[in-house]
């Protein structure tokens, strides 16, 4: 067979190192904590021309040693028509590794073997990585992993990737493989094998096989997919295709294609079984648990007692961690911070301008992100790390459907309640154009947890949890909204949903720990520094009087429509930096026109104004981040039209409370 033997051009580099491993894995298997175990920082990201699927690659150091990681899109296979399918085969073929590495999933070994013994039949070297070992242990399962490493001639190491277990042994047996033949697969039935031979044979006399396979792995891939044959391909092997493709659809009555399929799901499932034997044990949770969970009777109940427990735990723990700080601050570190400031800078103006940045600045800003911010990610770790989030896809399809949206994008939108750009992000990889639009626009108007600390940190906090419900059920209000009018605006409709159904883990304190803190480091480490920075533009202005001349021309809207202080318009202005920034420089500004620290914000706007300030930055504006994301996904009219409208909302829902809640007797 003639033909390129490296499949044409690479979009991304093959990465450096004495050797190249592809970490490959079914969705949920840990393969993604593999790789950060192996990579640590340093990581590149690049999207195949035409695809929403990432391919991250990195260099890893092990002593004197160095690796190329190429950490592949979870999929289920490499010649499916998936689009994960495809972005993995190419990557493969692309960047040619010399060993890859599968990972698989004890509790669902007869399954997840599936990718194992195809990437030994595309020819490549392959090393078994059986990860959640731990949890498999507490679910009374016993491997036997060197019965499966003879079973498939390849070597088989159990990890534990988020504690580290089994990491070095991993990139000791790569090394190994890396230096040994291509190993021979365990193949199939006599039947099939029989039936193959002839395209084998002359796959094996061609010039060159495609992208480096074995003649096996050329003659399977083809048997899949008879396009892949390259357009020069030789006569002799175009002619073993066709004749074995008849043989088999006669032979065993349906395409060689379904039965190699067949063949492979009944050898993973056959060694599966034989590697793993199972323990009575007792479970943490009821082994009905996900018809708990899913069942509407109870599924549903069960969502809002969890959204009931969030909201809870922020607004009464939140609140108690957000009070004890400020107290703290107004105890300690203001009065050392003020004397320093004087001693350095007299009482002047520069004095007070100093003073806004590092004594209200930095306290507005850690008094908003540690309680509230942080606290937020925890509890959404921990649900993250149970399982729990797929159970709410399941349960929220047929909501889903009415946005012309499945299960699946209801990921998405919990991930939004965090951090809306790796919602966007999520969002990326819903299978249809309308669907990553609508879910994209969807997640704009979720309240991230910034926006939520400024909802707590500023309605909860002054005001108490009854208001802080209202400005929540608000903003639910313009979600569904959002998406019954995108659903009604954008034609087309929404797929079924095939997903499936991972099992319930025991959360792991310590890792629900290190990505919480992975999160809010960026927050303390790029947002407070910006509101250090504002809070001393924003104090330069007012103590040159400037504020109110640049506020001025934002006052028919902001005082007229809103009801708001025109000052409080600029900073909303300046939320599109980070949602919470609004609220920080606001608090700064209370402290600052009360000369004193500890001031509230109560100090300069009443209660409707604090629900009405609220309301429109969550809605208003999403942070320039967010936008970013969003634009790169969707282009300069949709982002247009979504700023517009974010404002549009925001501005008309913000006039409506400004005059409804007095009317309500709301108090003013």
């Amino acid at each position: 067979m003639s033909g390129t033997c490296h499949g044409g051009e690479h979009f991304i580099g093959r990465p450096a190192g004495e050797i190249v491993i592809a970490l490959a894995g079914n969705p949920n298997v840990g393969k993604s904590s593999l790789f950060n175990a192996l990579t640590g920082l340093g990581v590149e990201t690049a999207h195949y021309p035409g695809t929403t699927r990432e391919v991250h690659t990195a260099l890893a150091r092990a002593g004197e040693r160095t690796i190329g990681v190429i950490d592949l899109p979870g999929s289920y296979g490499f010649t499916g028509v998936a689009e994960e399918d495809v972005v993995a085969l190419r990557a493969l073929d692309d960047l040619e590794p010399d060993v890859v590495v599968v990972v698989v999933d004890p509790s669902t070994l007869g399954r997840t073997l599936y990718l194992a013994l195809e990437a030994l039949d595309l020819g490549h070297r392959v090393v078994l990585a059986v990860n959640l070992v731990d949890e498999a242990r507490r679910s009374g399962l016993v491997i036997d992993d060197e019965a499966l490493a003879t079973a498939l001639g390849i070597p088989v190491v159990q990890t534990v990737a988020t504690q580290g277990i089994g990491v070095s042994t991993i990139v000791d047996a790569c090394f190994r493989a890396a230096a040994e033949p291509v190993p021979d697969p365990p193949g199939y039935g006599p039947d099939f094998e029989a039936l193959l031979e002839p395209l084998v044979r002359a796959c094996a006399s061609a010039e060159c096989l495609p992208r480096g396979r074995t003649a096996r792995g050329a003659a399977l891939a083809l048997l899949v997919d008879p396009s892949d044959a390259p357009a020069d391909a030789a006569p002799d092997v175009l002619t073993a295709l066709r004749q074995v493709r008849q043989a088999m659809r006669s032979h065993f009555g349906e395409s060689g294609a379904t039965h190699l399929a067949r063949e492979r799901h009944g050898l993973a499932g056959l060694l599966g079984d034989e590697a793993v034997r199972r323990k009575e044990k007792r479970h943490w949770l009821p082994r009905d648990a996900w018809s708990l969970t899913t069942w509407p009777w109870t599924g549903v109940p069960l969502v809002a007692l969890v959204a009931a427990g969030i909201f809870g735990f922020l607004f009464f723990v939140g609140d108690l961690l957000a009070r004890g700080f400020s107290g703290l601050w107004a105890a300690y570190a203001s009065p050392a911070i003020s004397a320093a400031i004087t001693a350095v800078a007299d009482d002047g103006v520069l004095g007070r301008v100093l003073l806004w940045g590092f004594d209200a600045g930095i306290e507005a800003s850690l008094s908003i992100g540690l309680p509230y911010i942080l606290t937020f990610y925890l509890l959404i770790g921990f649900l993250e790390d149970t399982g729990y989030l797929n159970s709410l896809a399941f349960l929220t399809d047929r909501l889903m459907h009415r946005f012309g949206l499945h299960g699946r994008a209801i990921v998405p939108m919990v991930a939004a309640a965090g951090c809306n750009v790796p919602a966007l992000v999520a969002a990326g990889q819903l299978p249809s154009k309308r669907e990553r639009l609508i879910a994209s626009s969807m997640v704009l108007f979720v309240p991230c947890s910034a926006r939520t600390a400024v909802i707590l940190g500023a309605v909860g906090h002054y005001l108490g949890w009854q208001p802080t419900l209202l400005v929540l059920g608000i903003l639910v209000a313009v979600w569904l909204g959002s998406g019954l009018m995108l659903e009604k605006m954008l034609p087309g409709g929404s797929r079924g949903l095939v997903m499936e159904m991972f099992p319930f883990r025991r959360p792991s304190l310590k890792r629900v720990v290190a990505k919480a803190w992975d999160q809010f480091k960026e927050f303390l480490f790029i947002a407070t520094p910006i509101v250090i920075v504002g809070s001393l533009i924003l104090g330069g202005l007012y103590e040159t009087g400037w504020l109110v001349k640049l506020s001025g021309p934002l006052a028919p809207v902001v005082e007229g429509w809103l009801g708001l202080p025109a000052i409080a318009g600029l900073t909303l202005l300046l939320g599109f930096l980070r949602k919470e920034l609004s609220l920080q420089l606001l608090v700064a500004l209370a402290v600052a026109a009360a000369g004193f620290a500890g001031a509230e914000l109560t100090e300069l706007m009443s209660a409707t104004d604090i629900v009405v300030f609220a309301t429109v930055n969550a809605i208003m504006l999403p942070c320039i981040s967010t936008m970013s994301v969003y634009w790169r996904r969707n282009g300069n009219a949709a982002t247009a039209i979504a700023l517009v409208a974010t404002v549009a909302i925001a501005l008309v829902v913000g006039g409506v409370l400004a005059r409804v809640l007095p009317l309500v007797g709301f108090a003013a």
